[in-house]
């Protein structure tokens, strides 16, 4: 049985305009399903906006789906309570984006991280104090820090508070969303690391929502890639980066920085995303897309299973494959 679960996810939010009337509807997530294993990682990737950081809010409830069912060790968390979460917060946590906005400015670090222990009542308050402190030197601080409040760190700083406050209930699962965006190259690296050797130590498995696939491919041992809502690809992280399957995966894998500028580049993506109010007819790539055809804008592509556990939603990615095979041998 897997850990987590997901199964034909949909978030959709209602869009207004500046005078509040209706633009329409707004469809985030669109039927997407997926599985964690204990002690995996995988990675969920794709540009902004396409829905990354809202499934994982969809999964640990902070926003309700409309429809699909999450289940996490096979109990389905939909529809569950705040109350009847609670026990399920534990095993579920969650690093954001923005360290700096995510800690409480009026609290200091030993304070938000003794919050966990009180809540779950996991330490008599005589030794809280010294689980804040292992936490913090667990992530790499020290226990001077404990007094200090948040703008008193730097951002890599920040982000380890937010790890040892992810990790003080001890949980399975860590929703990690683009938890190494906003620092330097090679403070990411130091993150990385520190997440890694974590999950090592904890057997913890992780949902790593990410916009750079160099960062993912780091920590992943499978990928699912994101557009317009929709997961296009899903396969393990050696497939996706040696034989990518679909073109908007190809496109992305095109955009990442080499160290030599001087290397030939494939042509980057021509067009606008389109508006995920009002998306184009059939496959959702097609108007980018250098391979769409009348299938593909008539015809939406289901995710099916092309070989090898590789999941890949194009009526083309025979075609796609075979391309990239020839251009890399010849």
């Amino acid at each position: 049985m897997p850990l987590l679960e997901i199964r034909n996810l949909r978030k959709s939010f209602r869009s207004t305009d500046s005078f509040g009337g209706s633009k329409g509807q707004l469809v985030a997530v669109d039927n997407v399903s997926f599985t964690l294993k204990e002690g995996e990682t995988l990675g969920l990737v794709g540009e902004s906006g396409c829905g990354k950081s809202t499934t994982g809010k969809l999964i640990m409830q902070l926003q309700r789906a409309d429809q699909g069912q999450v289940l996490f060790s096979g109990t389905e968390l939909t529809g569950l309570s705040s109350r009847q979460m609670r026990p399920y917060r534990r095993q579920l946590q969650m690093i954001f984006q923005d360290p700096f906005s995510s800690l409480n400015p009026r609290m200091t670090v030993g304070e938000i991280l003794s919050e966990p222990f009180i809540i779950h009542k996991l330490a008599p308050g005589r030794q809280i104090r010294e689980r804040v402190i292992q936490l913090l030197e667990k992530v790499g601080l020290s226990a001077e820090h404990e007094r200090r409040y948040a703008h008193e760190f730097s951002g890599g700083q920040r982000q380890r508070v937010g790890i040892a406050r992810a990790l003080a209930v001890q949980p399975k699962l860590i929703i990690a969303d683009e938890p190494v965006s906003a620092l330097d190259l090679s403070v990411q690296a130091q993150i990385l690391n520190l997440l890694k050797d974590i999950q090592l130590e904890h057997n913890l498995s992780y949902l790593f929502i990410a916009h750079d696939l160099a960062v993912i491919e780091h920590v992943s041992d499978r990928i699912a890639v994101m557009y317009l809502g929709k997961i296009v690809e899903l396969t393990s992280a050696a497939d996706l980066y040696r034989t990518p399957l679909h073109p908007y995966t190809e496109a992305l894998l095109n955009a990442v920085p080499i160290p030599d500028p001087e290397q030939p580049r494939p042509a980057p993506l021509s067009g606008e995303i389109p508006s995920p109010i009002n998306p184009p007819s059939g496959c959702y790539f097609h108007p980018r897309c250098p391979y769409a055809d009348k299938l593909c804008r008539e015809t939406s592509p289901a995710l099916i299973d092309s070989g090898n556990n590789h999941l890949v939603a194009c009526h083309h990615s025979a075609q796609v494959g075979r391309y990239l095979l020839q251009r890399t041998t010849s």
